[in-house]
């Protein structure tokens, strides 16, 4: 039976010390993800001009303008040539594999995760003042002040250093309450102050960005559903590997 080590500068590690390495220094899911995105990409290839294309763009991303600059970073990450182009094109073998797996139910889960997606540009006033909640909201309303020059003046918040204007914003992102005004508004709505938390607010919609199934976000959501299945694998493996540690530590 064949015990296989790691030697580490005069110390010489067991494959049970390593894992119990890993575990202590908490670098186990790491290794796994790593490992789970090997498998996954595993059967599939890129052609030779996707290869080429992606280890240029490789070349840029890290400014790898000559055969010294490569040579350099080589040498510092310990990596051959081919290595090093394995790294290059993996971006590209796991877009597959995303399209593999999820491209066909790319427009359904769209439609499913929409509402978090969509965005918003919004103005906000916020102050623990209800009387004084209560007049700004009046003159704006009557046009005796513009809601930007309110807010600057007197919104409590980071705001107002944006003239009350927060967004783009994703619609999930605000408060539970403001997400509820903002997806029943019309731009230009404003609305009477509402009292959340220890504040009392005013809230205008200023632009809806619907989100669109272009190609940024076809990547997002491929992104979202691969992160999404990697956590699962690994966890599910996790699960077995402290199983293991602890037949082990008995």
């Amino acid at each position: 039976m064949t015990i296989q080590t790691l030697q580490v500068g005069n110390e010489v590690l067991q494959a049970d010390q390593l894992m119990s390495l890993l575990h202590r220094y908490q670098l186990l899911p790491q290794v796994l993800r790593a490992k789970v995105i090997d498998e996954a990409i595993a059967c599939f290839s890129c052609t030779e001009l996707e290869k080429q294309a992606a280890i240029n763009s490789f070349y840029q991303r890290y400014q790898l303008t000559s055969s010294k600059l490569k040579q350099a970073w080589l040498q510092k990450h310990q990596l051959t040539e081919a290595a090093m182009q394995e790294l290059a094109i993996r971006p590209v073998l796991i877009k597959k594999f995303q399209l593999a797996m999820w491209g066909n139910k790319l427009e359904s889960y769209f439609m499913q995760r929409k509402g978090n997606l969509d965005q918003v540009v919004y103005s906000l006033i916020r102050t623990q003042d209800e009387g004084l909640a209560q007049e700004l909201y009046f003159r704006i309303c009557e046009g005796e002040q513009p809601f930007a020059s309110a807010a600057e003046k007197y919104s409590q918040g980071p705001e107002a250093q944006t003239a009350g204007i927060l967004g783009p914003v994703p619609l999930s992102q605000p408060h539970p309450v403001i997400q509820q005004i903002l997806s029943v508004s019309k731009p230009g709505q404003l609305w009477k102050p509402r009292a959340i938390a220890e504040w009392f607010v005013i809230i205008r919609l200023e632009k809806l960005l619907p989100a669109q199934l272009d190609d940024a976000m076809q990547q997002q959501l491929l992104d979202e559903l691969f992160e999404n299945w990697i956590q699962k694998q690994v966890q599910t493996r996790l699960q077995s590997s402290n199983q293991n540690v602890d037949v082990v530590a008995a």
